[in-house]
């Protein structure tokens, strides 16, 4: 399942010439029916991604909903009373989802179309001189012998520097991907991109939530409401518990939804990751039995295949492996979709530094950051003193924006700069949590990229919806820390609704002994990847520094092997583009 499409536009694309008349019936081989023509241009979709005709000409790919969860059909007055000029302001303001609209508007402009901010529905672009297309699939458009495959290195130069830094830029030359929460016009086939959402509005002053009571109201309505919603289309889900609060709060939304829900979790046989005590008591609490997976080190490749869509290095072992087995099990139990709470932490604020103290104090006084300094001293274990240095250097010198790692690259490789993200520019006066939350938010963009899953599936990231999102940034940060705890808003909100032991929990399970064991049982074979590698021909390594890392023996704490799997990462979805 999951949103398959693609949208001709050029010259002949409503299919008046010969080379859109054949590409429409190959397209009707690989199961995409045609389903609009608009401005000059031919959308084809699977039979099972929704589409929406709202008036002005206009069309939706995805699922759509109303504030209240409603979800949103040609007939409601909301969508027959759209217009042109007002179509994409009323969505974003009105409505949320997991969507793309493409609307037909007058002068010179031909197409726009705009990705909703959760990025639900995947959109990659290609403009040449005379034709372009927007796809969910690169595949698709290779199938249709519209691109052939073009690795773009400096993207890859790029990727290694700034591995988790999200940019419209692919790993193929001439693809750009739509990001979300962005607007793209296409004036002809000439592409103009412009951001049509931003978070930093919702952090803005008139915004904020001043009382953390009406807030944990708010944010339990919200979260509660979101997920049923989502539940009112899915039938049946796969809820993947990790054991950690954010998934368990996703958990406790669906019970009592008629959606038939089957609960899993992974069990590496090493210690650090075992969350059988905790998922098990969501699955008692849903009344359902949890699956339990064994996650052995054999079941993660490095070298492993790559889906024919992605456009960038996204998917590494642990993924890999993940994603097999929760593909198997839903295919075993005929599941259509997956619930996760992923994004959870960065939606609820879970920062790792001195910022929340800082941010009271710019935004309330000496007092309240006195107190968010006392909080942050009890939830971090550190003396009230260190907190208070922190936040000290957080008020004189803000965290700043990412820096490349050079490590094991050749230095004449390195990029000076990420590319721009369009939430990266600040507010002048914007609070340090803030900006830090907000390039947390901007790095959520990379989750769909690492699940395959996700296009065979619906793949269910509630936590990140348009409301859930929108409600959390205007929560300032120090409210997320007090009591002690992180997530404390969270916490409260679901307080009534979780199992005891997973509410009051502050730790966190962790694969970084997974990841390791899956370094050192490969470390020979991933040393010839990457010594024999392209990565190596074209000259973006620094082989004598990698042939020294992987001589020396690692500590039991040394989490550089990440830096390994990382490269391979990209080693291996360059081998896989020709």
């Amino acid at each position: 399942m999951g949103c398959h499409y693609i949208l001709l536009f050029g010259p002949g694309a409503a299919g008046t010439n010969d080379f859109y008349s054949d590409a429409s019936e190959r397209l009707r081989e690989m199961g995409l029916e045609s389903r609009h023509a608009l401005a000059g241009s031919a959308l084809f979709t699977s039979p099972e991604t929704p589409t929406l005709r709202i008036s002005g000409g206009g069309i939706v790919i995805g699922h759509v909903f109303l504030r209240d969860g409603t979800p949103l059909d040609e007939t409601s007055s909301f969508a027959t009373s759209l217009t042109p000029g007002n179509t994409r302001a009323s969505l974003l303001a009105q409505c949320w989802g997991e969507y793309l609209l493409i609307q037909p508007l007058g002068d010179d402009i031909c197409l726009c179309i705009t990705r909703d901010p959760s990025g639900g529905v995947p959109c990659i672009f290609s403009t040449s001189a005379d034709a372009g297309f927007v796809a969910s699939d690169i595949s698709i458009a290779t199938q249709l012998n519209l691109y052939e495959r073009r690795i773009d290195w400096d993207f890859i130069a790029h990727f290694l520097a700034y591995t988790y830094v999200k940019s419209e830029r692919t790993g193929l030359s001439g693809i750009r991907e739509l990001l979300p929460g962005c607007t793209l016009r296409l004036r002809g086939t000439t592409p103009v991109v412009e951001s049509a959402w931003s978070p930093w509005d919702f952090v803005a002053p008139a915004r904020r939530q001043t009382s953390i009571d009406e807030a944990v109201a708010e944010l339990r309505t919200v979260v509660d409401r979101t997920v049923r919603s989502w539940a009112g289309v899915d039938r049946t889900a796969l809820v993947e518990l990790s054991g950690g609060l954010d998934s368990s709060i996703v958990a406790a939304c669906l019970q009592g939804t008629p959606t038939r829900i089957f609960c899993v979790t992974l069990v590496p046989a090493l210690p650090g990751a075992d969350e059988r005590l905790y998922a098990e008591a969501v699955a008692r609490m849903l009344h359902t039995d949890l699956h339990v997976e064994r996650l052995d080190v054999d079941r993660a490749r490095f070298d492993g295949p790559v889906p024919s869509w992605s456009v960038t290095p996204g998917v590494g072992p642990l993924q890999h492996a993940v994603d097999r087995i929760m593909d198997a099990v839903a295919s075993d139990k005929n599941l259509d979709c997956f619930y996760s709470g992923g994004g959870g932490d960065t939606v609820f604020s879970f920062l790792g530094g001195a910022a929340p103290a800082a941010d009271a104090f710019r935004e309330r006084g000496a007092m309240a950051a006195i107190r968010t300094i006392g909080q942050l001293s009890e939830l971090h274990q550190c003396t009230f003193w260190l907190a208070s240095r922190l936040t000290l250097q957080q008020l004189m010198s803000p965290k700043q924006p990412s820096r490349a790692n050079v490590k094991l690259l050749n230095p004449s490789a390195v990029p000076d700069a990420p590319d721009p993200h369009p939430w990266a520019e600040a507010p002048r006066n914007s609070l340090p949590g803030d900006r830090e939350r907000i390039d947390g938010l901007a790095g959520t963009q990379l989750f769909r990229d690492a699940v395959p899953r996700a296009m065979k599936r619906w793949y269910r990231l509630p936590l990140l919806s348009q409301p859930v999102v929108e409600t959390c940034l205007s929560i300032p940060t120090w409210m997320w820390v007090a009591d002690g705890n992180n997530r404390t808003v969270a916490r409260r909100a679901f307080s009534d609704r979780l199992p005891r032991h997973v509410l009051q929990r502050r730790s966190k399970g962790s694969f970084s002994q997974y990841n390791g064991a899956v370094y050192r049982q490969n470390r020979d074979a991933m040393r010839r990847f990457l010594l024999e590698g392209q990565l190596r021909a074209r000259n973006l390594l620094d082989v004598e520094s990698l042939s020294d890392f992987f001589d020396r023996p690692l500590s039991p704490r040394d989490r550089s092997f990440m830096r390994i799997v990382d490269l391979c990462r990209a080693e291996n979805w360059i081998r896989h583009q020709c």
